[in-house]
């Protein structure tokens, strides 16, 4: 494990948090320094800093080991009128980072490395109000800058380095760049849900930059730049994973739930009048006829299919291990009503099949799937999503057939909200899926740049208002990449025709 402080440093340092927080926050109201935020959501991640050769990788945390969304964040201040020139500014801040740090809420404890000026190797212990530890490891150095990679323990997974410079007119130019993501999913809901931690980290930094300028003995021009890039990585930070250990063992739980219902009632013609039938249909844009083609709406519309993306997530969002085929699937699904209800429900896909279909005389490419309702499921029931391609002119449709009524609620409270909301839910539901699925569709095939067309609309494509940063829209995006894995009947467990 990292090296940490002595105990009594560790206590004595845990004592000033109350007044750190104090004075943290006095600091944060009263700040006066001009700011200039700017936000960015690139389609592909900043060059990463790597690991120099010969630094020990033990215990650091890199971006690939964290979760959520990876930042790039840049914070950069012009300093002129100096008493001190660039070298000598850098070589009293590696002396001594105390120097530039804000110590009343941010203090950099040296546990590992000899005394003086800092170097490769020698680690540190970044502490802040509340239980924040920051173990770093100084992974480069030299005399304008110093790189520091956070180890086992920190908030974040990445890197952080301290440059300095000059401009064309003689000022200097001071810059922390920072290349992480959040270390586990409590973080992540701190920093970009809540964002509570992200603003304690912002200060800390303009802090730290208000200090570098007062140590140079030079003014400061143009105030601060905050410059942030988002950028997502659906391998680190999957929206298809539940984000939270209780919701991970919900849909954990899935797997030993039988069904709510007896699906041989849905064969018999008696019972099913006791159902609930909803058949919608949706146009999408055509194709030539004959089979489907390569990257055609039919395609677009099945890659969609397959993970659930076109689910409105203002209203449902699903949660599976995507590892597995989707025939083998359970999912939990959180069902939202009036933008503050949520219950979970499960469900388990049943059949994936592709085949040929002969209806009223015309032929049909036909590929889909079916999920029944588990136990405990306000529901019983099941749903097909389809996809069509008529062979014969072209046509492309999106298919929705369920067949359900309402299961045994013991809640009194959810019973009734339930039956109030039943209908009306269902209806938003479907008519909010049938237009995404139709304008997804439409700008998948205007090809480039469609993934960053399709976030955007997904933003937009709700129900409901929705978080433009839902992770949900991402995966929608990626889903009809150009380069996103081709439909594989064995990987998908597909029923033959």
């Amino acid at each position: 494990m990292p090296k940490r402080p002595a105990p009594s440093r560790r206590w004595l340092t845990a004592a000033t948090w109350p007044v750190g927080i104090a004075l943290t926050s006095w600091d944060y109201m009263w700040r006066t320094t001009p700011m200039h935020r700017q936000e960015a959501f690139p389609s592909t991640p900043p060059p990463l800093p790597e690991l120099p050769t010969g630094v020990s990788a033990e215990e650091v945390q890199g971006t690939t080991d964290g979760t959520g969304p990876l930042y790039h964040r840049r914070y950069r201040t012009w300093i002129r009128d100096c008493r001190l020139g660039a070298d000598e500014l850098m070589d009293a801040i590696q002396r001594d980072p105390n120097a530039a740090a804000p110590t009343t809420f941010a203090r950099f404890q040296r546990v590992d490395g000899g005394r003086g000026r800092l170097s490769v190797g020698d680690e540190f212990v970044v502490r802040m109000p509340g239980p924040w530890d920051g173990p770093v490891r100084v992974v480069h150095a030299d005399s304008r800058s110093f790189r520091l990679a956070t180890l086992a323990g920190h908030l974040e997974a990445g890197q952080i380095e301290f440059r300095i410079g000059q401009d064309g007119e003689g000022r200097l130019v001071f810059e922390i760049e920072s290349w992480a993501r959040s270390s586990s999913r409590l973080v992540h809901l701190l920093y970009h849900r809540l964002r509570m931690a992200k603003e304690v980290q912002a200060h800390m930094w303009i802090s730290f930059l208000e200090r570098v300028v007062r140590l140079s003995g030079g003014r400061m021009t143009g105030g601060i730049e905050l410059h942030t890039e988002r950028i997502n990585d659906q391998l680190v930070s999957d929206p298809r994973l539940p984000d939270s250990p209780g919701m991970a063992r919900r849909l954990a739980a899935l797997a030993d739930k039988p069904l709510n219902f007896d699906p041989a009632a849905l064969r018999d013609g008696t019972a099913a009048r006791e159902w609930d039938v909803t058949d919608v249909c949706q146009r999408l844009p055509d194709e030539p006829p004959g089979p489907p083609v390569d990257a055609g709406s039919w395609q677009i519309a099945r890659r969609l299919m397959q993970g659930y993306e076109f689910a409105d997530p203002s209203i449902v969002r699903a949660y599976y291990d995507p590892e597995l085929p989707l025939a083998q699937r359970d999912m939990l699904l959180k069902l939202k009503a009036l933008r503050v209800l949520h219950l979970f429900a499960g469900v388990r896909v049943c059949d994936v099949y592709e085949e040929t279909r002969q209806f009223d005389g015309q032929r049909a490419q036909v590929w889909g799937w079916s999920y029944r309702t588990l136990a405990g499921h306000v529901e019983m029931g099941q749903m097909d999503w389809e996809i069509w391609k008529w062979l014969g002119d072209g046509r492309v449709e999106f298919r929705v057939h369920a067949v359900s009524r309402p299961a045994s609620i013991p809640n009194p409270l959810v019973r009734i909200g339930f039956h109030l909301l039943r209908r009306r839910e269902r209806r938003a539901f479907l008519a909010s899926t049938q237009e995404r699925m139709r304008r997804f569709t439409e700008l998948a095939l205007e090809r480039e740049g469609a993934d960053l067309r399709v976030r955007e609309a997904a933003a937009h494509l709700t129900a409901r208002p929705a978080s433009a940063d839902e992770p949900a829209h991402d995966a929608v995006a990626d889903s009809i990449r150009a380069d996103a894995p081709a439909h594989d009947p064995i990987t998908d467990g597909i029923r033959p025709a």
